[in-house]
């Protein structure tokens, strides 16, 4: 009930605002500003779309690399995906259950009109809150990222969440008097430290206690992206018998569950930057399409996301070594050949 509630919502949020807000590039009485101060919208507390945001940020950094930013978020999890991001200025961070912090709640709507911005960015067009936070913004240039159908048309991966603010951006700063910029996309980063790196390969050393290379999966996920235990029974068989050169071990989930039922080794921690260190050291990781699957492509890792409900075209995991598949058209043997051909 709970769930359908919180659809519905986000539902009529969105189409009430839908039309709040036009993005502006007048330079008329603009032209000596220089952005300096800039304001990024992604005010939701999940781990897969906070590192979604990531190859947004990194465009911004790249563009403007002067300039101090600042990121409107839900939750507590951004200070630590963006720890090592030097231009990050300040966290405006909501609370996740706004109703039972709604002091706090209020406090950071209103921080919103207390700093001046030369630009503020809506990450999500499709983010209702995103919309109101970038019209609330005491900003001189605001963009709201809406859907492009010339882009669509022109860029094939114009619809992945990591992408499609960028295509626009890149537009509206052309549209700015800023040159047309056709560099290659970033890719999803978390920056780790050299120390989180060296103790990640110590983690997974105590764990295999061999020089093989190793396949990592996870398997769990939400909701109806969840696979079920004989299904991952069977796909590791598959992957153990074709693979026996390869460690292959388990990364668990924050609520210490294992869809294998614990039979193989397995890595456990709640700290995201020891996890992303863990994963940077394997040579492939597996996954449903969840925050984790997005968290092994941020740190570089081959990254293999399934998909049954959700939409790759969106969410695929997104770095040059990573693919997804659809395990609705394929079946195991499919699946595993294609592995074969990513190691």
């Amino acid at each position: 009930m709970k769930k359908k509630i919180n659809a519905l919502r986000r539902s009529l949020m969105r189409g009430l605002t839908k039309n709040i807000g036009k993005s502006n590039a007048d330079i008329k009485n603009n032209q000596n500003i220089k952005i300096k101060r800039i304001l990024i919208s992604r005010p939701n507390h999940r781990l897969g779309n906070l590192l979604l945001l990531t190859p947004l940020v990194q465009e911004v950094i790249k563009t403007f690399p002067d300039s101090k930013i600042d990121l409107f978020v839900k939750g507590g999890v951004t200070p630590i995906i963006y720890k090592n991001y030097e231009n990050i200025d300040r966290y405006i961070q909501l609370p996740k259950k706004p109703f039972s912090n709604l002091g706090k709640y209020i406090k950071g709507w209103f921080q919103l009109k207390f700093r001046k911005y030369d630009l503020a960015i809506n990450s999500n067009p499709g983010s209702s809150s995103g919309r109101l936070s970038i019209l609330a913004t005491n900003s001189t240039f605001k963009f709201f990222g809406d859907h492009d159908e010339e882009l669509n048309s022109k860029y094939q991966d114009y619809n992945h969440d990591a992408k499609k603010t960028i295509y626009n951006l890149r537009k509206f700063l052309t549209e700015l008097g800023y040159p047309e910029n056709t560099s290659e996309l970033p890719s999803l980063k978390l920056i780790l430290d050299k120390e989180e790196l060296e103790t990640g390969k110590e983690n997974l050393l105590k764990i295999v206690q061999n020089d093989k290379k190793t396949i990592c999966l996870f398997t769990n996920a939400t909701g109806a992206k969840i696979y079920s235990e004989d299904w991952w029974e069977a796909f590791y068989d598959k992957l153990k018998s074709t693979f026996p050169d390869y460690n292959i071990i388990e990364l668990l989930p924050v609520e210490n569950i294992s869809k294998l039922n614990f039979k193989i080794p397995n890595f456990y921690s709640t700290d995201i930057r020891e996890m992303g260190g863990f994963l940077a050291n394997c040579a492939l990781f597996i996954a449903a399409d969840n925050g984790v699957m997005h968290l092994a492509s941020s740190v570089n890792v081959p990254t293999i996301g399934l998909f049954k409900v959700t939409d790759e075209t969106m969410y695929k995991p997104y770095n040059d070594k990573s693919f997804s598949i659809n395990t609705n058209n394929l079946d195991l043997d499919k699946v595993i050949d294609l592995i074969k051909t990513s190691l």
